[in-house]
């Protein structure tokens, strides 16, 4: 049984202690390793076309929060030989979490530096905050560091009247799914309307009821992967990030690979192309990729739900070379029988060795330091980067008189080894792309050409189609 699946041990009646849940084994990890220069955020931005009336919205929000107790917790105070941190839950939230800041200039670029600079504290129920922003302003404000111009060219981010809402998520208690979850309920209690969750998009198998085996030729994960190289470095610590909007990569049909593997290996020929221009010699990476098997309707469980799995790719696989279609299909193929056989192995969200660590054997702050040394000494086998795609947004987020949501945009820490996170989401039939970066390793600058690159390679995927013909053909 996992924490998440823990029954909570709450005692009725007046005065009695509140709810008490052991941390999972991602909390424990998480809150051994936090460092004030770069905050354990996710941040979630919602585009809607109006503008929600304050009152119902705040009170919607807070109805959700009650709809989905779990996500009100804070962290529970203890004595230093304490052996576990365990989450306290509340009945209501502590202080106020639903803002509407005051109108400004720049203001959606301004948000997005809060959310990636100040954590919402864990001794506060819930470790959140949505901000309610008005995306007027920005329409008149000229291209800022991370806010595109108006009117948006393909691959900008769209800026202009309406009204975004910013969550933003200590990553050490939650995560994006969970908390989009919280978000659907606020939009069915505020518009009155079904904000269901689609049926989930299917996979076309290669042979019916088989399990998914690894490949033979997959790379070996013993190897310490690539880095991704350092460019234009600020000089302020902290994260920077870009977003942007691009069309949903086609894919022929009966494809055995899926949008997923598409960006996959988008990601991978973005940075093997970074490095290969930095001069780094070739050398093998590593794509941690979140699996998030929760249900995504009012029963989601809520917490930090996904596991982790390491996607791999050889050298030679990403060598420079001309990418023809039929090189490109290769590729594709072989990332699509790795994530296949990934999403299907049976594993601990964080691995074996992590469940060992955090058992409740000594005291946590023992725990905490032990953490902190094995993660530096591990740093040189840490993945290259993270691709976390949620994949097309299950929910409508209709809020009535304010609107469905047409953008939602997600970005992932990216602290450094990896000092690079790559976060996607779809929403009416578009991709939105967020790159976040170690400004210790990259600047804005480099963000915007790392966005090029991913935007050209993600293209190339999808010129597989004639081949996939042609090989059908032979079959035939």
């Amino acid at each position: 049984m996992t924490a998440l699946e823990h029954p909570a041990r709450r005692a009725d009646g007046p005065g009695r202690p509140p709810a008490r849940v052991p941390f999972p084994v991602v909390d424990e990890v998480s809150r051994h390793c936090l460092q004030e220069e770069e905050p354990e955020t996710v941040h979630i931005e919602v585009h809607l076309p109006g503008t929600p009336d304050p009152a119902r919205l705040r009170a919607a929000f807070h109805e959700a929060l009650r709809r989905h107790p779990r996500i009100l917790m804070r962290e529970a105070r203890g004595p230093w030989y304490r052996r576990r941190y365990e989450w306290e839950l509340t009945a209501d939230a502590d202080a106020e979490v639903v803002t509407f800041p005051a109108p400004e200039r720049d203001a959606l670029k301004r948000a997005r530096e809060r959310a990636l600079a100040e954590a919402p504290p864990l001794t506060s129920s819930p470790p959140i905050r949505l901000e309610v922003v008005s995306a007027g302003s920005d329409a008149a404000s000229g291209r800022g560091e991370d806010t595109p111009e108006d009117p948006p060219a393909d691959g900008d981010a769209p800026v202009g009247p309406g009204t975004v809402l910013f969550l933003t998520i200590n990553h050490t208690a939650l995560d994006g799914p969970a908390c989009l979850r919280v978000l659907a309920t606020a939009a069915e209690i505020y518009g009155g309307r079904d904000n269901s969750p689609a049926a989930p998009p299917t996979r076309t198998p290669d042979t019916a009821g088989a399990v998914p085996q690894p490949p033979a030729d997959a790379p070996s994960g013993w190897a310490p992967p690539a880095r991704v190289a350092k460019g234009s470095p600020e000089p302020s610590p902290g994260n920077g990030m870009l977003v942007a909007e691009l069309p949903v990569p086609r894919r022929p049909k009966g494809s055995p690979f899926t949008v997923n593997d598409q960006l996959m290996v988008a990601t991978a020929l973005m940075i093997a192309h970074w490095n290969r221009e930095h001069g780094d010699r070739p050398r093998p990476l590593r794509i941690t990729m979140p699996v998030d098997d929760r249900p995504r309707d009012a029963t989601m469980p809520i917490g930090n739900g996904t596991r982790l799995v390491e996607v791999p790719f050889a050298a030679d696989e990403l060598a420079h070379r001309d990418w023809t279609p039929e090189a490109i299909r290769d590729l594709l193929r072989r990332t699509s029988d790795r994530t296949r056989a990934l999403k299907a192995l049976a594993r601990p969200q964080l691995g074996h060795g992590a469940a060992l660590l955090t058992a409740p054997v000594l005291p946590v702050t023992i725990r905490a330091a032990v953490t902190r040394g094995l993660r530096r000494a591990a740093a040189p086998w840490t993945s290259t980067t993270l691709l976390s795609n949620i994949g097309r947004i299950p929910y409508a987020l209709d809020f009535g008189d304010a609107g469905r949501a047409h953008a939602v945009w997600f970005s992932a820490p990216a602290r450094l080894p990896r000092g690079l996170t790559v976060t996607t989401a779809s929403t009416a039939g578009r991709l939105h792309l967020a790159l976040r970066w170690s400004k210790t390793l990259l600047s804005h600058g480099d963000g915007a050409h790392l966005r090029d690159l991913f935007e050209h390679y993600l293209h190339a995927t999808e010129h597989t189609e004639h081949t996939e013909t042609e090989e059908r053909g032979r079959a035939q």
